[in-house]
Parts: structure tokens; C-alpha cells; sequence
């Protein structure tokens, strides 16, 4: 039986959400058995490299860029077009704004049968010219996936062809979701105090984008440490902007409330530890972190934007707030902490509804 050769085109390998979903994607068409599947990207750092390469899936060709309009863009887009028809690729599926504008051009060029670009977020962080490149690149693709309804609409707003527009929820292993420990060894892990007292209020986002608003969640912080002096914030992630939060956080008189314990390979681990979960961006698509939240039984505070109230159901398994109140935000942190057993309900029913 003839199985279809998938290629699957990343920019990196880096940790952040939609990295997460393709690798997993990856992995689970590998596993299923019906297709051949291949890795590309457009650059080759990033810890989840070595999770695709243990499936032994042959080279992970990379086709760096420096711009879309230089003469190494042009070489490099050759480079990937040779490859996709020497291959003999049936399908491509690219990921994000960078992979969905090289590859789909790359693939026309290469007459690829089946290509589909992605988008995962609402579109809060383009500009009016990469939204007009974009564009042109969903026009050479046969599908486009969006990751929420609120994607979806956002595509259809731009003019994207409605038929071509297909919403596929974002998945989620939840073997990946089990501690490997009790809470108390956990917390002692991660530098978090154990105290009957002691309150844990997580973020899990990338430091790289200033629409993950890292300051409205230092904000809120603030206010709840002066209602709740038990209260400790743990903020897992990295990126170029994390020495500039360490400076805000200083300024906001946080001191050692707040905890920045880097990347987090062993996301569940430290939701094990956490008592609330918190999501303040300014834009998303349909939130990993969100989902992982509920996977792990954490009642979640998130702004509501893009698709977290598909997630999330107000009052049920956590609560919404609007993008860039930290008063908000504070005000139902506070609420959940104050209510323990009002924390663990709406942690329990998100955890049924991720199932």
C-alpha cells in the first residue's frame, strides 16, 4: 500500500506552543503508521529537536533566512522547492507566519498535491504588509488549519476563501500532564516554599513576545502579595524580554515572590505545585497553556482573547478577564486563593472537559 510522504515545515525547535503541537502532530502520524513523514525548518535550534530525531525520521534539512526579500531568501526557496519534488512530498503542512509564506510558495513552485498552512493566533501581532504576504500564501494553499472558531473568524474578516478554513482544536497528551512527584518535593524542586500558608500562582509563556503581557500578570501580582502576603508567583519561560521583566518585578517591590524558574521542559511537574493558573496575553489563538492548565486540575484566570472562552466556561472551570486589567486579574486570583475549595471544583471540571 502506497503511503503518502508528509512534510512537516517548522521554524524552530524552540519551546512554545505551536512548536509543541507540531512535534506532537509529528510524532502521532509517524506512530499511526499510514504516512511517511519528514522534518524542515527554517532553523535548528530548540529542545524539542531532539524529541523528533529520536523518531528517526532521516535529516531535518534546514533552510535558513535572513528576509523574505534578499537574495538568500531566493536561494533558499530553490533549495526547498528541489527538495519537496526530489522527496516526492504528497503533502505539506507549515505551522506559522514564517513557514506558511516560504513554504506554500515553495510548494506551488514544486507542485506539491496537498498543501496546508496554520494559523494559531487571531492576528493581534501582525502587521497590515505581513498580513497582506500572508494572504497571498493562504491563496497557494489548498487548506488552512485554525486552531480556534476565533481564528477562524479573524481569517474569514481578512478574506480568506471560508472554504478553504478549517478549525482543528489544538490536542493534547495528557500522559504529559502526570507529576513525577508529590507536590511538597516538587515545590522543594522547583524553589518554591511548601508552607500550609504558601500559595503558588503560575504562568507558563514564552518571554520572547510582548503580547504574552508579562507585566499585566506582574501587575496583578503586586496586588495580590499585598492582600495574600502568602502568595508566590512562579514564572516559567524564556526569552529576550525575561531581564526586563526581572527589572519590573524588582520596581513593583515583588522581591522574592516572584520566581522565574526558566524554561520548562516538565510542565506538570510544576503545575503539580501550583494552586492557580494564570494567562495574561493580549492576543491567542487557542491556548496551550490553557488546555495544560485544566489537564492538570488548576482552576485558570485568562484574558479573553481569541479563543481561551472556547477553553475555558466562565465561572465553571476559571475565569476571564479582560486583556491588560490587572485589577481584574487580581480580583479573581485572590478569589481562588481565598476559596480553596472553589479552586479545586473548577480545577476537577477542567480537567473533565480537556478529557
Amino acid at each position: 500500500m502506497h503511503r503518502p510522504t508528509v512534510l512537516h515545515l517548522v521554524d524552530s525547535f524552540r519551546h512554545g506552543g505551536t512548536e509543541r503541537q507540531a512535534v506532537q502532530l509529528v510524532r502521532l502520524l509517524h506512530e499511526s503508521g499510514r504516512y511517511r513523514v519528514r522534518v524542515a525548518c527554517l532553523s535548528p535550534e530548540g529542545l524539542y529537536r531532539e524529541e523528533v530525531e529520536r523518531l528517526g525520521l532521516g535529516e531535518i534539512a534546514c533552510y535558513p533566512l535572513t528576509s523574505f526579500y534578499d537574495a538568500n531568501a531566493v536561494k533558499q526557496l530553490c533549495r526547498f522547492a528541489a527538495a519537496l519534488g526530489a522527496e516526492r512530498i504528497d503533502l505539506l503542512h507549515t505551522h506559522d507566519f514564517y513557514t506558511n509564506v516560504f513554504g506554500m510558495a515553495a510548494g506551488a513552485h514544486a507542485r506539491v498535491r496537498v498543501r496546508i498552512a496554520s494559523r494559531r493566533e487571531t492576528g493581534g501581532t501582525r502587521t497590515t504588509m505581513q498580513k497582506r504576504i500572508e494572504r497571498l500564501a493562504y491563496r497557494l494553499a489548498h487548506a488552512v488549519v485554525a486552531n480556534a472558531e476565533a481564528v477562524r473568524a479573524a481569517l474569514l474578516d481578512e478574506g480568506v476563501a471560508g472554504g478553504k478554513v478549517v478549525t482543528v482544536y489544538n490536542g493534547l497528551d495528557l500522559e504529559r500532564l502526570t507529576p513525577s512527584a508529590s507536590r511538597d518535593v516538587l515545590r522543594e524542586r522547583f524553589g518554591l516554599p511548601s508552607g500550609a500558608e504558601a500559595r503558588v500562582v503560575t504562568i507558563v509563556a514564552n518571554m520572547r513576545l510582548r503580547v504574552k503581557d508579562h507585566p499585566t500578570f506582574l501587575r496583578a501580582a503586586r496586588r495580590v502579595r499585598d492582600a495574600f502576603p502568602g502568595a508566590v508567583f512562579a514564572l516559567a519561560g524564556e526569552g529576550e524580554l525575561r531581564a526586563e521583566y526581572g527589572t519590573l518585578a524588582r520596581e513593583l517591590g515583588l522581591g522574592d515572590s516572584a520566581r522565574f524558574v526558566g524554561a520548562c521542559d516538565r510542565v506538570a511537574d510544576l503545575l503539580a505545585a501550583s494552586d492557580v493558573c494564570v494567562l495574561s496575553s493580549e492576543a491567542e489563538g487557542f491556548s496551550n497553556s490553557i488546555l495544560e492548565y485544566m489537564a492538570a486540575a488548576k482552576p485558570v484566570v485568562a484574558t479573553d482573547v481569541g479563543g481561551a472562552r472556547e477553553a475555558i466556561v466562565e465561572g465553571e472551570t476559571g475565569f476571564l478577564v479582560d486583556a491588560g486589567d490587572d485589577e481584574a486579574m487580581a480580583g479573581r486570583i485572590l478569589e481562588l486563593l481565598e476559596r480553596p475549595e472553589l479552586a479545586r471544583a473548577m480545577g476537577a471540571r477542567g480537567r473533565e472537559r480537556v478529557e
